[in-house]
């Protein structure tokens, strides 16, 4: 190791101790790849050390998986120090607390690992929402919420949304209210699809709405304020203003009447028609003036609805400056009257889907409470309004373990800022001075929070870098107005990139341009590297080119060599020809390009990560072009589930099942690989048919042909069981018994095999929380865009697909960014709006863009900076997870690139890098990897050499690669069916039917009923215990009033009892040593083979020669002989007999039946009993 490198990791590591110190409240801005993991466990390691208790640290996550791994991380430091030997658990130490410790110290550290398992619950290391989810459990009634809510998970709360959603707009299409009037409005301007996109908005919106509600009172008080804020009035309609704008004296007649005198002597090509068309209008009446007001506005104004510059010729206008003024007034009198339109249009507008979307939330409400459940939202918002009572966090703290002295925060600049409050409220009075529950003034409670403001990408869930800065000033506050320590560190030390990449990253953000968003105070961003010294790689290719437009040749065939495909799609053939090259080819075993120099090995598919911006086309020809190679791909990180053609097949499959006469799903199903009819027999069966169903024609042509027949049979078979098993049974099946899965492969491509996995997982996931039905999974499963979110984290060998969203908190040798030169859509939908209230922004929908309003003017440009600012804070994190080496390429489309692009950025960067010698311009050929799909062109290439000795790194096995082997034969046989068990038999519950009992409402109210129960009762627990204290406890136990027996009963049920355990023939089976309700199962052979018994024993004696056995009758009447006991119980006497000879061969087994309602007491023969063997 350097000299330099030494003195970066010696930097980075007190940066660290800084940031781990427990007598210190500590802020830290942790850059990407710094080791932030790593500082919060030693933070919560020296707490320990520290003292604190463990039960009063909480760590809140971002995720589960950054929980999982920072909980996996501890263990391993505290199990590892109970095995270290006294030297290196000194070196431990030392390093943790970065000095000399005491001996004293070392047997409180071994302690640890069990004082934190001994601890219920361990350290709470949890997501925000797991830790409200256990709050919320633990103090529902406080929380109001039901103590039995259960959480929805996101496909759930979507599909509950979507049955809120069709159960208002249903009652809004039949009523006559205002939810009615509210739907013809929102209609009026919306087509179906942008109608569902803009509810979606507003529904995705419902924590911001309620606590708008909440700040403002109900919806119609927030309607209200909308029209005041557009300054507009409710009762006002626009017909109404256009009619108000063509009476007399609204507009100045005179002064028109002047302009049309001058209009007539301007050009006749402009001015002259202009003045006679403004005439006709003013010599209108009122209602003519209104009918023709649109044409007359025209004069006027432009389309985009601002006034022309001129409105005479420049010539007329100098020589009639009077009349250019009148006309210059008549056209702001006409844009002040349409801005008032305008905002009339949009404040009716949001009032329709305002009162549309708060009924669809209270349903959606309704349906959550009636069937107990909670979202995240939920989790949340019942969370901080617990916190909020008065003396609430420190009673509910108080309550759970005692308190609470140090918060941690994981990834503090994706918190949002209702997260926040929750924060806020959790750590009120940490800076208050010694708390009630404190033990001393030397008991310091800190907040620590780890985050990095240029990686806040995560707006659509509220997250707000200017949210970190704030609460960072607050806590910094308190701190030091309650004079604790509080130590704001910064970590810049990369322990994940070479230093290749990371220039690259500096330079991007050096410009000015990528600057605004990704800075927060600092003067640049600069970055310095562990792995000083190590090769590093960065390029950026030349974007794929459009297709070149050329004349469409009718019948023109695919033949090779023809250049048309999509550029994005060349790009994407591109990227997997050269990752095949890399990871897999022979060709490149050799080649320095496919080796990671820095860790002396060949580059592997695991070792790459593609990161987009968007999942779009590109992804998908990925994935088919990497499978097509050869190279093992983990598939893509979401997918929409019901998109994919394998899906779509069997969601066909099922509705014809449940359905034979959709000729739709039926046909699709018939031409799809389940059955695979050609083109030319689907038409045959589905032409001229009349009125006959498709499903009808199929059975009349199956008599006469072996491809429908064969097709007919194989749907009749699954329609057979449909009504019968489970969706996941019947699908998995037919998937691979049915060899389905085979047919959907072969026709459909390895990249089907994805979608079909997921499929059946959701099968079984929808069994596990519903009633199994073919037509309830299909809905469930359409009910919504089901998107399928994988964890690509623990992917080992394979290549990565994901967006830069998923990508956070991941890291690889080799990544690729593909989409570089497409900006994000401009924002559309809701506008929320700062009225200068000090209270929540209102929502308001500006419906649009001809409908804009100067007022709604800043939000609309702060909600675009906000995203223009997100998407340079994504670029920061997709550069910055690549470790070695960083490819940039793009594709271009028929239009121009905006300016700001990635590309642009980065090229920018290079070409600077360039001027210090740093970087290198580079002529990029691709024809040599793909043909006539390929390009060339200008790009950029920055490589810095090895420099350090080269750690080998231990080479992973490559996952198993795509290629198809033979399958043995058995494989392609269905599984035999496996042999059903037989039927435990319980002796003690017969199948046939039992002698009547007594009836508990006979002439003596039940006293015989009851007589027998005490009997059985008392014959239990007697004789558990000695003989003298039998009578006494008899006597306490009959004397219940609960009983409601007379003295003389319970003396003569007594002595009953007693009789019978003092009985000089029972002594043993009641005596010591017997047993009490003893279970009893075992295989009996018999006449129809063996047979399972189980059952119970009332008592049991075992001694060394001979078993006793008794079994008591309740209610039963009692026989006078043996021979007169009903079969069933002889059978079941004689089962019990059975199994006790199998398990004590040799000894006499004694056999009796005690009928408790007398009581009387019965020996069953062995003669007896074995007429009724099993």
């Amino acid at each position: 190791m350097t000299m330099l490198a030494e003195g970066i990791i010696a930097e980075a590591t007190a940066a660290q101790r800084q940031a781990a110190d427990p007598a210190s409240s500590v802020w830290v801005s942790a850059s990407a790849g710094s080791g932030k993991t790593k500082v919060l466990v030693d933070r919560v390691l020296s707490l320990l050390l520290r003292g604190s208790a463990p039960a009063k640290i909480l760590c809140l996550t971002f995720t589960k998986a950054a929980a999982a791994e920072m909980a996996n991380r501890l263990s391993d430091r505290l199990t590892g120090w109970v095995t270290a030997d006294e030297a290196a658990l000194r070196t431990s130490l030392e390093n943790l607390l970065g000095g000399q410790v005491e001996s004293e110290l070392l047997p409180r550290a071994r302690a640890l690992f069990a004082r934190v398992l001994d601890t219920p619950g361990g350290i709470k290391i949890q997501t925000i929402h797991a830790f409200c989810q256990s709050l919320l459990g633990r103090f529902p009634l406080e929380a109001g919420v039901a103590p039995n809510a259960r959480v929805l998970d996101e496909h759930e709360a979507a599909d509950l949304l979507d049955t809120a959603r069709v159960e208002v707009l249903g009652e809004a299409l039949e009523g006559q209210g205002r939810l009615s009037e509210a739907i013809a409005v929102l209609t009026a301007h919306l087509q179906e699809d942008r109608f569902t996109e803009v509810m979606q908005q507003l529904i995705h919106e419902r924590g911001r709405f309620a606590e708008l509600k909440a700040a403002r009172g109900n919806v119609d008080r927030l309607v209200a304020e909308v029209f005041a804020l557009l300054r507009v009035d409710p009762d006002e309609t626009v017909d109404g203003l256009t009619a108000a704008a063509c009476e007399e004296g609204a507009f100045d007649r005179e002064a028109l009447m002047l302009a049309v005198e001058v209009c007539r002597t301007g050009t006749a090509k402009t001015d002259q028609p202009k003045g006679a068309k403004l005439a006709a209008w003013l010599a209108s009446d009122a209602k003519t003036r209104v009918a023709g007001f649109e044409d007359y506005r025209r004069l006027f104004l432009k389309t985009d609805g601002q006034p022309f510059v001129d409105q005479l010729t420049k010539k007329l206008a100098t020589a009639n400056p009077d009349a250019a003024k009148v006309m210059a007034e008549e056209a702001d009198r006409l844009l002040a009257l349409a801005q008032r339109c305008n905002a009339l249009t949009v404040a009716r507008a949001t009032r329709a889907l305002l009162i549309l979307g708060d009924a669809i939330l209270a349903a959606y409400q309704r349906h959550k409470e009636a069937r107990v459940l909670l979202d995240y939202d939920d989790l949340i918002h019942f969370s901080a309004r617990l916190l909020a009572r008065q003396g609430g966090v420190s009673w509910v703290l108080f309550k759970l373990d005692g308190g609470l002295d140090h918060l941690l925060v994981d990834e503090a600049q994706d918190t949002s800022p209702e997260q926040w409050r929750i924060v806020e409220q959790l750590t009120g009075d940490f800076f208050a001075g010694l708390g009630a529950h404190e033990d001393s003034a030397e008991t310091v409670r800190t907040v620590f929070a780890v985050g990095d403001p240029k990686q806040s990408i995560y707006s659509f869930q509220r997250a707000d870098p200017t949210e970190f800065q704030r609460m960072r000033d607050l806590f910094r506050a308190r701190a030091q107005l309650a004079q604790h320590h509080w130590r704001p560190v910064s970590l810049a030390v990369s322990f994940r990139s070479t230093e290749a990449v990371l220039r690259m990253v500096d330079a991007v953000f050096a410009a000015t341009a990528a600057q605004d968003g990704v800075l927060f105070g600092e003067a640049e961003i600069s970055h310095r590297a562990k792995r000083t010294g190590e090769a590093g790689l960065i390029e950026l290719w030349p974007p794929a080119p459009p297709a070149a437009a050329a004349a469409e040749e009718p019948w023109a065939l695919p033949l090779p060599g023809r250049s048309d495909s999509a550029a994005l799609l060349r790009l994407a053939r591109l990227v997997a020809k050269r990752i095949w090259y890399w990871t897999v080819s022979h060709e490149g075993a050799d080649d320095p390009a496919c080796r990671l120099e820095a860790r002396g090995r060949r580059l592997q598919p695991g070792d790459i990560m593609v990161l987009v911006r968007r999942r779009n086309a590109f992804l998908t020809e990925l994935v088919r072009e990497l499978k097509r190679q050869g190279v093992p791909v983990a598939g893509v990180d979401r997918m929409n589930l019901t998109e994919q053609l394998a899906v779509m097949d069997l969601m066909a499959l099922g509705r014809v099942l449940l359905l034979p006469e959709d000729d739709l799903s039926l046909a699709c199903v018939l031409k799809g690989p389940l059955i695979g009819l050609d083109e030319d027999q689907l038409f045959a069966l589905a032409y001229d048919r009349g009125r006959r169903s498709l499903w009808q024609r199929l059975g009349e042509w199956a008599k006469d042909d072996p491809a429908f027949a064969s097709a007919r049979h194989f749907l009749e078979a699954l329609a057979a069981r449909a009504d019968y098993v489970a969706p996941f049974e019947l699908y998995a099946s037919l998937l691979g018994a049915g060899r389905g899965r085979e047919k959907l492969l072969a026709r459909l491509g390895p990249d089907a095999a994805d979608p079909l996995d997921e499929f059946l997982s959701l099968a079984l996931a929808y069994e596990r929380e519903n009633a199994p039905s073919l037509e309830g999974f299909l809905h469930w499963l359409s009910a919504g865009e089901l998107e399928i979110k994988r964890d690509l984290e623990q992917e080992h060998g394979a290549v990565r697909l994901m967006t830069v969203h998923g990508s956070k908190g991941l890291e690889a040798p080799v990544v690729i960014l593909p989409d570089t030169l497409q900006l994000p859509n401009a924002p559309d939908g809701l506008l929320w709006v700062d009225d200068r209230s000090a209270r929540p922004p209102l929502a308001v929908w500006p419906v649009k863009r001809d409908y804009d309003l100067p007022l709604l003017g800043a939000a609309r440009a702060a909600r675009q900076l906000a995203q223009e600012q997100e998407y340079r804070r994504l670029l920061y994190v997709a550069l910055t997870r690549a470790e070695d080496r960083l490819y940039l390429c793009g594709w271009q489309t028929k239009r121009s690139a905006s300016a700001g692009n990635w590309y642009e950025l980065a090229e920018g960067a290079l070409s600077r890098l360039a001027e210090g010698g740093e970087a290198e311009a580079v002529e990029f050929d691709f024809t040599s990897d793909i043909g006539a799909d390929g390009w060339a062109g200008p790009g950029w290439r920055l490589q810095l050499p090895q420099s350090v000795p080269i750690a080998v790194e231990k080479l992973r096995p490559l996952r198993a690669s795509a290629e198809l082997i033979e399958l043995p034969a058995w494989a392609r046989r269905p599984a035999p069916a496996e042999p059903a068990p037989p039927q435990p038999l319980a002796p003690s519950r017969p199948r046939e039917t039992e002698p009547p009992s007594h009836s508990p409402l006979g002439r003596d109210a039940g006293l015989r009923f009851r007589r027998g129960l005490i009997i059985h009762r008392l014959l239990q627990s007697l004789p558990e215990l000695p003989v003298e204290q039998r009578g006494f406890a008899g006597r306490a136990f009959l004397a219940s009033p609960l009983h409601d027996l007379t003295r003389a009963q319970q003396e003569e049920i007594l002595d009953e009892v007693l009789r019978v355990l003092e009985a000089p023939e029972l002594a043993p089976l009641f005596g010591p040593g017997s047993r009490a309700e003893v279970p009893l199962a075992g295989l009996v052979e018999s006449a129809s083979g063996p047979q399972v018994f189980a059952g119970q024993i009332d008592r049991l004696l075992v001694e060394d020669d001979a078993i006793w056995l008794i079994d008591y009758k309740s209610q039963r009447p009692a026989p006078a002989r043996a021979e007169d006991v009903p079969a069933l119980y002889l059978r079941q006497m004689a089962a019990y007999r059975a199994l006790l000879a199998r398990i004590y061969p040799g000894r006499t087994i004694r056999s009796y039946l005690l009928w408790t309602d007398q009581p009387r007491l019965m020996q069953l023969s062995d003669a007896l009993l074995a007429g009724h063997a099993p």
